[in-house]
This record gives C-alpha cells, sequence and structure tokens, in this order.
C-alpha cells in the first residue's frame, strides 16, 4: 500500500505571472527589511492580498487554508491538493500542495518550510482564533510579531509596474461605464444593464491580458430608492423615466481593482435632484483638487467636510471620501490606513493611488431622493495628482435612455 504524503510538489506547465519576476523580488527585499526590522525570522501570510502581493497567487478558499510562507531566502505558498498544479503556475518562488488525507496537513507543510521555535510574523487582522491556536501549535513560536501593518503600508506604495495596470484597469472601467450607459433604457432591469457592463469589461480585460485569469469583475447598477447604499446589490428591478441611477463597474485584473461610479438620470432629472447632483459634483471637483503629496486624509476629509457644512449638506454624507487602490475586493484586502476619513492621518505620498468618491444620500421623504456618488481614481505624483479615470460625470453627459 502507498504512503499517503502529507504534502508534496505539484509543478507543471509554463508560469503565467501578473507581473516579471523581478517585480516580486524587490516586493520581498522590501518585506524582509521589514521583518529584520521587527525582530521576525519567517512570516506566515494567510490572506488573500499578502499572498497575492507578494507571490501573484490569487487563491479561491472554498473553506480551506492558504499560505505563503517566506523567510529569508525562501518564499512558498501553500496550497492544497483540489487545485492541481495552478497554484505553481500562477505564483512567484516555490509551492507546496498538502493533501486532505489527514487533518491539519496544510500546518505540516507550513512547519516544514517555516521550521520551529523562531520569531513568527503573522496577520492579526486575518489569522483566526482557531488557526492561531494551530500556529502555536505546529510552530510553537518563540514570539509572535504582528506584520499586518508594514505590510499594509507597503501596498500603499506603488510600482511603476503596479501603476501601468492600475492605469490599464481604470480604462476598462470606463469602457464599462460606456456599455452600461449604451443598455439603459426604460423598463430594463437593473440586472439586464449591469451584466452589459460586466461582459464589455471581461472581454475588455481579455484582449488587454491575454495570458490573466479571468474573475471577480462585477458591476452593481442601482436605480430609485436603491442607490441609497453604495454596497447595494442588484436586483430585478425596472428602470422608469426619471429614475435616479447608479452606475459602479468594477474590474478586477490579477486580483487589482479599480472603480467606476456615477451618478445618471433616466430622460429627465426634476430640480430638486439636479440641485444636489451639482452640489456633489463641486464637493467632487473641490475634492480632487486638494490631492497631493503632503496633505493628510484627515485635512482633506475636514476641508470637504467644511464644503458639504456650508451647503447645508454634510448631515447627507454616507462614507469617507475615497480610499486607496491595488491589490483589493468586495470580499478580501483593505488598506485602511489610506481613507479619506476624520480619524486617518496618514499623508499622501507619491506613488500612491486613492480615489476621490464623495456621496450624499437623501431620504425618502425629502425632495432629491436618492444616492449620489461620482468616482475617479487618482494616482499622487511629485507636484499634485493625475486622474486616470476618463468617463464623463455630471447632468451633461449622465442624462441618458
Amino acid at each position: 500500500m502507498n504512503e499517503r504524503p502529507a504534502f508534496f510538489r505539484f509543478h507543471q506547465g509554463p508560469r503565467v505571472l501578473p507581473f516579471a519576476p523581478g517585480e516580486y523580488e524587490a516586493r520581498l527585499a522590501t518585506l524582509r527589511r521589514a521583518m529584520a526590522e521587527a525582530g521576525a525570522e519567517v512570516a506566515l501570510f494567510t490572506s488573500m492580498q499578502n499572498i497575492a502581493y507578494y507571490s501573484g497567487f490569487l487563491y479561491c478558499a472554498f473553506g480551506r487554508p492558504y499560505g505563503l510562507v517566506v523567510t529569508a531566502g525562501d518564499s512558498v505558498t501553500i496550497s492544497a491538493g483540489i487545485d492541481g498544479g495552478q497554484p505553481w503556475r500562477r505564483c512567484h518562488g516555490d509551492n507546496l500542495t498538502y493533501t486532505d488525507w489527514a487533518r491539519d496537513n496544510f500546518w505540516r507543510a507550513v512547519a516544514h518550510v517555516a521550521g520551529a521555535g523562531r520569531a513568527v510574523g503573522y496577520e492579526g487582522d486575518h489569522l483566526t482564533l482557531a488557526q492561531s491556536a494551530k500556529l502555536d501549535a505546529f510552530l510553537a513560536p518563540r514570539a509572535r510579531i504582528d506584520l499586518a501593518s508594514a505590510t499594509m503600508r507597503q501596498r500603499m506604495r506603488k510600482s511603476p509596474a503596479e501603476l501601468a495596470l492600475i492605469r490599464a484597469g481604470a480604462a476598462v472601467a470606463d469602457h464599462g461605464g460606456h456599455a452600461i450607459r449604451d443598455a439603459v433604457r426604460e423598463g430594463a432591469r437593473e440586472i439586464d444593464v449591469a451584466m452589459a457592463g460586466r461582459d464589455a469589461m471581461e472581454l475588455e480585460i481579455a484582449r488587454r491580458f491575454p495570458e490573466a485569469e479571468y474573475r471577480d469583475s462585477w458591476v452593481w447598477f442601482q436605480s430609485g430608492i436603491n442607490t441609497d447604499g453604495a454596497h447595494n446589490p442588484v436586483t430585478a428591478r425596472r428602470l422608469r423615466p426619471g429614475d435616479i441611477l447608479s452606475l459602479n463597474t468594477f474590474p478586477m485584473i490579477s486580483g487589482f481593482y479599480t472603480a467606476l461610479e456615477r451618478t445618471m438620470f433616466l430622460r429627465e432629472v426634476d430640480d430638486a435632484s439636479l440641485a444636489i447632483w451639482q452640489a456633489n459634483v463641486a464637493a467632487h471637483e473641490y475634492g480632487m483638487s486638494l490631492l497631493r503629496p503632503g496633505v493628510s486624509c484627515a485635512e482633506v476629509t475636514a476641508k470637504i467636510n467644511a464644503f458639504l457644512a456650508e451647503r447645508d449638506l454634510l448631515q447627507y454624507r454616507s462614507f469617507g471620501y475615497g480610499h486607496s487602490f491595488g491589490i483589493l475586493s468586495h470580499y478580501y484586502g483593505r488598506e485602511a490606513g489610506l481613507e479619506l476619513r476624520e480619524d486617518i492621518e496618514t499623508v499622501l505620498e507619491p506613488g500612491m493611488v486613492i480615489s476621490m468618491e464623495p456621496m450624499l444620500t437623501i431620504p425618502e421623504s425629502r425632495p432629491g431622493a436618492g444616492g449620489y456618488r461620482e468616482h475617479d481614481i487618482l494616482i499622487v505624483g511629485e507636484a499634485g495628482a493625475e486622474n486616470i479615470t476618463g468617463y464623463p460625470y455630471g447632468p451633461a453627459f449622465n442624462v441618458v435612455g
């Protein structure tokens, strides 16, 4: 009877990655410096965002654990047998496949690379209580060091290769926006319009990136009362003349998120709604003018708050005014240290990418009811910020159908 291993190497097929090997080596070199400063001898990453950032591999968990172990000389992804050789083909560095013949073979593979009794870096914002206990049992660390903040700070500053991918993503988002605009008509369902935008983006990603993996791009297209929340799911509500509409496209390219969001109206817009829309557009333009190196997220937020308060609209603000971009999605990742909120003191630096997206939600009982939101992506440079979103905003282009 053959002995069944706890883990093994399943390496087959050519390697295809979003970036050149040198990009990953540069990220790992920066990480290892941060590990040394923190006193971590080895790091175990378990989140989708950090595994993808440092290796290129974006896992699909389905309840299984995945990891990336980084030592002074190695980086090794740990993946489940169900994935075959795909993790090897899509990762930088080594890969071990663990089997499911016995419980905790994942941790046996991790321990094989990480060793025992060492100072272990981990992600305090991702490791569950159950997996934390497993880490202690299998690695017996002499110290545990939370690297979540250090890795988040690294991900905030984009390399030229990342900026090129983000620019492409912004262009794909614009492409999806135009497909949505073309699909808007009386009687169409939200889902019909959303599918038109999603399909257009996925085809455009395939055209631009013929060797990529295609998954996770989506559209939220909301109408009427459904516009009151930024993340409200798509429904089968049918569009009616005079409806407020919210266009939201989210292309995903190799784990990198970009977005386009626009207020629209179907055929006509009443005076009360037009006044709110124009005020939100003015806040959007003012906010974009504030984004430059040397200013803090809190400072930008305070100034936009004052702008809206002068117009008696601040009470309708829905959330912070913008956030970072990169390896993130609606179900993984977040560079929470780079958000335009009152409690974030991060200072903008060249190489950061951030959105400007003011949203006003007017309750159903008031004139102009609905959610108004504009969203552009800006790259912070040496002297200011470059807007890489091309789709027009405002009433002149977005009263449609």
